[in-house]
């Protein structure tokens, strides 16, 4: 049944429940594709496929039953290597964390995933303790892209998105510091959302501090949504978790987008060089949310590129990372990490605060943005997947993963709900996204907005050749 890999998971879910296939049935499909991409690709840090189907099995029990556990009973999931997953090492992309130990502990989206009765197929590759926005470490190699082995599936979520993008599972969970969902959600042609801060409770807490969400990555926005049903329950682990969901996100996709306020920046003002095939796949996405009765303006936000305090928070966070271990271990580090903490350790608390003071003025800028405006709309990135192994794109004269993602890591300083929605290719095949953000507490509105992309044909890409 090896059509079961191209469904989403809503359409799983309708599969189930009329007695069209099972939970067994799906699980061995998206085991079989993890296998056969790995090769290739390299998604996966391990895959559990003795644990899945065991849980896949008690699944199909309960739907012959007609008493499903939750909402995703059944549904084949991955998790990044960076969140706790019991029964299992989470080993951070990283050659200085002891895979011993008992592992015995889920980390709150994934405890809610087991509640509701999803199928954990295996952990997904990061780049080292999810520092960069390529993936690719010392303990894992790289994980290449979907559609083209020779690029990157971009990073730090990126064995997730390539997961996703080739069927082994219609849904994963990702991290996103800087991009980290939203940049291979780009590359890989696939649905990825970044909640606002909080709304994913997420424990351990990040080295990276408020920075760091937890979000899906999906087929399409619905997936998402009911995924976010999902996730979005409390967890008193973590203190800076929102409060319990007011309603359903699922419920709040059938909105549409009629009347929306939609401001599009296609450059941040002319602060960024756009790809003339990534601007063009955006523009018609945009005119289509037009097309639909949502009131475009073109407009900018009032952002001037907080990258320096970003390298701030970032190298700092990086730096506290590095500062339990010793040098033997510090030296088996990823090259461009290890240089990342020895700047992070220089600087001051002064240096933090004044970081923590940018970041809160430009949180007030598009606070009285979205005033005026429903949803931002802008290239997910301004560029497509460029060469596998390496950081910056070659030529580029970037230094940092950070000069070639402006429109990213802005909205983790904000806390913003932001997505990557798959609108178009370029001249080569390679998916091109387009970010969709609102004001803090508005991951509806976000959802909504992709839903009806999605329900018009705007979005969604062609799979990747070859799969």
């Amino acid at each position: 049944m090896s059509e079961l890999v191209e469904l989403t998971a809503v359409q799983l879910l309708d599969g189930y429940r009329k007695g069209e296939f099972s939970p067994v049935d799906a699980t061995r499909a998206a085991l079989r594709r993890a296998v056969e991409i790995q090769p290739a690709v390299n998604a996966f840090v391990r895959i559990d496929a003795d644990a899945a189907l065991a849980r896949a099995a008690r699944s199909a029990d309960r739907w012959r039953r007609g008493e499903p556990a939750g909402l995703l009973d059944g549904v084949p999931v991955s998790v990044k290597d960076i969140l706790l997953l019991r029964g299992g090492p989470t080993l951070r992309g990283s050659k200085t964390v002891d895979p011993q130990g008992s592992w015995d502990e889920d980390a709150p989206s994934v405890a809610r995933l087991r509640e509701h009765g999803a199928v954990f197929l295996g952990r997904t590759t990061t780049p080292e303790f999810g520092w960069k926005g390529v993936t690719d470490s010392p303990l894992s190699g790289i994980t290449r892209n979907p559609y083209d082995v020779t690029r990157t599936a971009g990073g730090s979520s990126g064995g997730s998105a390539a997961a996703v993008a080739l069927g082994a599972g219609p849904l994963a969970l990702g991290t996103d510091g800087g991009g980290s969902v939203r940049i291979p959600a780009a590359f890989c042609g696939i649905f990825g959302l970044k909640p606002t801060y909080g709304r994913v409770p997420l424990y351990p807490a990040s080295a990276f501090g408020t920075l760091s969400h937890v979000g899906p990555m999906t087929r399409d926005a619905a997936d998402a949504a009911l995924m976010m049903d999902v996730i979005s329950g409390p967890d008193a682990r973590d203190w800076s978790a929102l409060g319990p969901l007011d309603g359903s996100f699922v419920e709040a996709l059938g909105g549409g987008v009629r009347g929306l306020r939609v401001a599009y920046s296609p450059s941040l003002g002319g602060q960024v060089a756009v790809q003339p095939a990534v601007a063009a796949a955006v523009r018609r996405a945009v005119e289509r949310l037009a097309g639909l009765g949502a009131y475009v303006t073109e407009a900018d936000p009032d952002l001037t590129d907080p990258v320096e305090a970003f390298h701030v928070l970032w190298f700092g966070g990086a730096a506290r990372v590095a500062q339990r271990l010793g040098p033997r271990q510090r030296e088996s580090l990823d090259p461009g990490l290890r240089e990342i903490c020895a700047r992070g350790a220089r600087f001051s608390a002064l240096d933090y605060l004044a970081a923590v003071d940018v970041r809160m003025e430009l949180g007030r800028r598009m606070g009285r943005f979205h005033e005026s405006y429903d949803v931002l709309v802008t290239p997910t990135l301004p560029l497509t997947a460029f060469a596998a192994g390496v950081e910056v794109p070659p030529g580029s004269g970037h230094r940092r993963w950070t000069g070639w993602t402006p429109f990213t890591y802005p909205f983790n300083m904000t806390q913003q709900p932001a997505a990557s929605v798959p609108v178009g290719t370029d001249g080569d095949g390679l998916p091109v996204g387009l970010q969709i953000v609102a004001a803090r507490h508005r991951d509806d509105l976000v959802l909504r907005t992709a839903h009806a992309l999605y329900e018009t044909g705007a979005a969604g890409v062609a799979p990747p050749p070859g799969f």
